[in-house]
C-alpha cells in the first residue's frame, strides 16, 4: 500500500518535469508566431495595405525565376501629387494614394503583386504575354486616370507609367528590369504624351546620382560642385 503514494509522487514529479521542459518551447512558439506577424506586417504599407518594397522584390524575383513565364514590371508615379497635398490637404492626398493602390491591385489580379515603394511611387509585377501587354497597359491608364471622389469633391488624378519585360531588356534580372521601367516612366513624365512608355535597354542604363534618376529632387549638382569640376 505504501508503494502507491510513492508511485503517484513519482508520476507527479515526472509531469512537473515535462511541463517545465515544455514551457520554454511554448514561449519560443509564441515568440516565433509574433515575429512572423511582425515580419508580415513589415512587408505591407501601413497606409494602402499594398506590399512594401521587400515584399515586392521577393515576389518579382520569384516570378522572374520562372524562366518560361512572360513577366511585366510596371513603375508608376503620381503626377502633380504635391499640388493635391498643398491644395486639398494631406487627408485628401492620402485618399488619392489609397485609391491608386486599390485600382492598381485590382488591375494586377490574383497572379501578380502591387506595391507602394515610396511616397507616391508604386510598382506592380505580373505574368502578361507580350501580345496582351498593350491592352493591359491601356486598361491600367484608364483605371488610374479616373477622378477620386473625396467628401463630394472630384479630385483629378494623373499617373506616369513605365513598363519593362525580359523580352525588351534581354534580361531577367530584377534590378535591371526595375531600372528600365523607372527610366521609361520618367520619359513618360517628361514628355506628357501617350498613355505609357515601354522600356528599352537605354532606359536601364541611364545615369543616376546616389541611386536616383537625374532630374529628381536631390540629383541637381550643387553650384560649388559645378565650380570645382570646371
Amino acid at each position: 500500500m505504501a508503494s502507491r503514494p510513492r508511485a503517484r509522487a513519482l508520476i507527479g514529479q515526472r509531469a512537473r518535469i515535462q511541463i517545465t521542459a515544455l514551457l520554454p518551447l511554448t514561449g519560443w512558439a509564441v515568440h516565433a508566431t509574433a515575429l512572423h506577424r511582425r515580419l508580415a506586417a513589415a512587408r505591407r504599407d501601413a497606409l494602402t495595405g499594398l506590399h512594401s518594397r521587400p515584399g515586392y522584390v521577393r515576389h518579382a524575383t520569384r516570378l522572374l525565376n520562372r524562366r518560361r513565364d512572360p513577366v511585366l514590371l510596371v513603375f508608376l508615379d503620381a503626377v502633380g501629387f504635391k499640388a493635391i497635398n498643398d491644395g486639398y490637404g494631406h487627408d485628401v492626398g492620402n485618399a488619392v494614394l489609397i485609391a491608386i493602390a486599390s485600382r492598381l491591385e485590382r488591375w494586377v489580379g490574383g497572379d501578380g503583386v502591387a506595391a507602394r515603394l515610396h511616397g507616391d511611387e508604386f510598382a506592380a509585377v505580373l505574368t502578361c504575354p507580350v501580345a496582351e501587354r498593350a491592352q493591359r497597359l491601356r486598361e491600367l491608364h484608364r483605371l488610374l486616370h479616373q477622378s477620386v471622389d473625396v467628401d463630394g469633391k472630384a479630385v483629378a488624378v494623373a499617373v506616369s507609367i513605365g513598363a519593362s519585360s525580359p523580352s525588351d531588356l534581354h534580361s531577367r534580372d530584377y534590378t535591371h528590369l526595375l531600372r528600365g521601367a523607372e527610366g521609361a516612366m520618367y520619359q513618360h513624365k517628361r514628355e506628357r504624351a501617350g498613355l505609357y512608355r515601354i522600356a528599352t535597354p537605354g532606359h536601364a542604363s541611364e545615369p543616376a546620382v546616389n541611386g536616383r534618376r537625374l532630374g529628381r529632387t536631390g540629383t541637381t549638382p550643387h553650384p560649388l560642385t559645378q565650380e570645382r569640376t570646371r
